[in-house]
């Protein structure tokens, strides 16, 4: 859970700190400007303070690693509420209102996530999970966006160290796959999911596993 708390302190951090310029640019979601993500990250920071308060009697039905499913088809940013988020974000006009509404709400499902009970027991999309499990497994939506947020901008600060780390074993814990040692935790979070394809290298590296690719999460 304090994980939680590192990763998206720092996610929201670079936000903070882009150019005004910088929503601008292409982010590294498919069909999506900075701004459209840093809108999506709003939306995400609500669905954390819904869920941390939607208490569940039933027994857990996900964990950290099964809260997400795996498909082999990359987004193309052409479904519906990707169309929306990108209406949502360029409603916002002033970029400056968009950064505060991701301090304002960010902040709060912060300090929501920091005051949760870890054996609580949580509902999300018909789901049940601890509320631990349920944080643990936003290190990874938070890590992966901080990467699509910085992929065009090499001047921005990254997803920190610690969060790669654990995102990476979570990645090969969910898909059941042990990418080579000598691939960075960033490069595994990056070709495992699809956000850019191998280089010859890699393929020659991965082996049959290069077969498998990309594990698109949702």
């Amino acid at each position: 859970m304090d994980l939680f708390s590192r990763s998206w302190t720092a996610l929201r951090t670079t936000v903070a700190g882009l150019p005004a310029e910088d929503l601008a640019r292409p982010s590294g979601c498919a069909g999506w400007l900075v701004r459209d993500l840093v809108c999506h990250l709003i939306i995400d920071a609500q669905d954390v303070l819904i869920t941390l308060v939607t208490p569940a009697d039933a027994e857990p039905t996900r964990d950290a690693l099964t809260y997400w499913t795996v498909s082999g088809t990359p987004p193309t940013g052409d479904d519906p509420l990707d169309a929306l988020t990108v209406r949502l974000a360029a409603a916002y006009g002033d970029p400056g209102l968009l950064r505060f509404h991701l301090d304002d709400v960010g902040s709060a499902a912060g300090r929501a996530a920091r005051l949760a009970d870890p054996a609580l027991r949580v509902s999300t999309c018909g789901e049940v999970l601890t509320a631990a499990d349920y944080l643990r497994a936003y290190v990874l939506e938070w890590t992966l966006h901080h990467l699509d947020l910085v992929k065009h901008l090499p001047h921005a600060a990254g997803p920190p160290p610690e969060g790669l780390a654990r995102s990476r074993e979570m990645v090969e814990g969910i898909c059941r796959a042990a990418f080579p040692a000598s691939f960075s935790d960033e490069d595994v979070l990056l070709v495992g999911t699809g956000r850019r394809a191998p280089t010859d290298a890699e393929r020659r590296e991965l082996g049959e596993l290069a077969s498998a690719l990309p594990f698109v999460l949702g």
